[in-house]
């Protein structure tokens, strides 16, 4: 297949739409469905990630995908009980492979921005991944392949229509790349950096204790980086983006960003949210959703008299800003990635707030000394790549 005819292309409105090969054939094949525009590259860039992910960290991966950035990423590390529950995946009968916990930390650390994603496996999706993806609600999926009931299970998905796309594994783009904006032709030789195990040695606070864990968790934030609309930023703990902020014209509201994210992450795991019980037969997004308005100023839209009772069944307490920041002052060991340099130390201050110990960054700011100054302050390892990776 040397082109493939989309719907339309971002929008309804520009027509004709088609992706196709100037040289050779198309590394994809459609199984199911029908793939459109914002598919494809949600497809591609995912495919990217988790390819380099697997090749980074010997561990199967998984990212879900919307609007062209990772909303999470990860790789097939265990999961805890609690991580399960957070998850909803604790009342799944499955063998929990580790491409099936790849994608269920993927989907489950901002449940809200993945609703509705495009996913991208490293691995031949098999009969567990397929369960957890048939629960959720998504767009479609890529792989190098899929088992045969794998296959099946996802043919179910949308009333048949769900978008099922085989890549090939051993598919290599030439090393030049083209896009067109406004009739003009931009050309660029194609981001090739590989993250290897030295990419973090330039240590530049007087903390240089970076573990192994963290070299794991800094990989994955800086190869989550490397597709996500710059200006961007990545929390990760335990194999997993659990606060990514994406596409902010200021670093420092990138740097909140992501790390509300990652503190709503943190919060699922707190014996109040925990403890809410749901009226009966309320749905998987309306329990997302209710849990975003319960942990957040608005919590009173879920708790107001008559408001309450239509998603609990027994009514919660408030979960106050007190409470709250005991429980945020728990989280710990927490790594941070940024594509560009920290120009303000406010970046640490706040990345600090939400466990973060260790940051990769570029280096290169005018300011570098107050950020160092301001990581030793809190005995954070800082590491300099000397590498931006801004993505367009």
């Amino acid at each position: 297949m040397k082109e493939y005819q989309l719907k339309y292309g971002c929008n309804p409105n520009q027509k004709p739409a088609r992706i196709f090969m100037e040289n050779g054939e198309l590394p994809v094949e459609v199984l199911n469905g029908r793939a459109g525009y914002i598919n494809f590259l949600d497809a591609f860039n995912g495919w990217q990630l988790v390819s380099e992910l697997k090749k980074a960290t010997s561990l199967p991966a998984a990212t879900s995908f919307k609007h062209v950035s990772p909303a999470g990423a990860a790789v097939g590390l265990p999961l805890s009980d609690v991580e399960k529950q957070i998850y909803w995946v604790q009342d799944l009968d499955i063998e929990f492979t580790p491409l099936a916990n790849a994608y269920i930390r993927a989907r489950g650390a901002d449940r809200m921005s993945s609703f509705g994603d495009f996913i991208s496996l490293s691995d031949v999706c098999d009969k567990s991944t397929a369960l957890v993806i048939k629960r959720e609600v998504s767009d479609g999926v890529i792989a190098p392949g899929y088992t045969d009931e794998a296959l099946e299970i996802l043919k179910q998905k949308k009333n048949g229509n769900y978008c099922i796309i085989k890549i090939d594994e051993n598919y290599r783009p030439e090393a030049i790349e083209r896009k067109q904006v406004f009739g003009i032709t931009f050309e660029q030789g194609r981001n090739e950096l590989t993250i290897t195990d030295d990419f973090f040695d330039n240590i530049v606070t007087e903390n240089k204790a970076l573990t192994k864990e963290a070299k794991i968790d800094l990989t994955v934030a800086m190869i989550t980086l490397k597709y996500t609309q710059s200006n961007s930023v990545c929390y990760v703990k335990n194999g997993q983006a659990i606060g990514i902020g994406a596409g902010q014209q200021s670093r420092i509201h990138c740097t909140r960003l992501a790390g509300q994210k990652a503190d709503n992450w943190w919060l699922r795991q707190s014996p109040e949210v925990l403890g809410l019980q749901f009226v009966d037969g309320i749905k998987r997004p309306d329990r997302d959703n209710t849990i975003d308005i319960y942990m957040s100023d608005d919590y009173d839209d879920v708790l107001a008299e008559g408001q309450w009772q239509k998603f609990f069944k027994v009514k919660p307490e408030v979960f106050t800003r007190e409470k709250k920041r005991a429980w945020l002052d728990k989280n710990t060991g927490v790594s941070l990635g940024s594509d560009a340099f920290f120009p303000f130390g406010d970046n640490v201050e706040r990345a600090k707030k939400s466990g973060v110990k260790f940051i990769a960054q570029p280096g290169g700011s005018l300011r570098d000394d107050n950020v160092i100054e301001t990581c030793n302050k809190y005995g954070i390892v800082m590491s300099f790549t000397g590498i931006r990776l801004f993505h367009h």
